[in-house]
């Protein structure tokens, strides 16, 4: 089983940064880039656990759930991953979606 301690330590920092934001940070953009991150780390937990499927799409559940989705989307994925290698992947897409949102 492979340490995706670091993945989960990232994400739960970034979601407690964009906890802790201004309205204002989220509405210009920090939420969207949030939701994006969740969307994509959905889909690659998906992709893992169900081959060939067609992948549901995470709901825009309104900007300030989008800490919780992150949390959950990536907590998910940590679950499934099964090297160093994709647990690097994972953590340098939160690093790069935490700073585009500026959080």
């Amino acid at each position: 089983m492979v340490d995706t301690t670091r993945l989960t330590q990232a994400v739960d920092h970034f979601a407690d940064r964009l906890r802790a934001a201004p309205q204002s940070r989220l509405q210009r953009g920090a939420a969207a880039e949030a939701l994006a991150l969740a969307r994509q780390m959905a889909r690659w937990a998906q992709a893992v656990e169900e081959p060939g499927v067609d992948a549901r799409e995470m709901p825009d559940a309104g900007m300030f759930a989008a800490a919780d989705q992150i949390t959950v989307a990536v907590h998910d994925l940590a679950v499934v991953l099964v090297n160093d290698a994709e647990v690097d992947e994972a953590l340098g897409l939160v690093a790069e979606a935490q700073k585009r949102a500026g959080v």
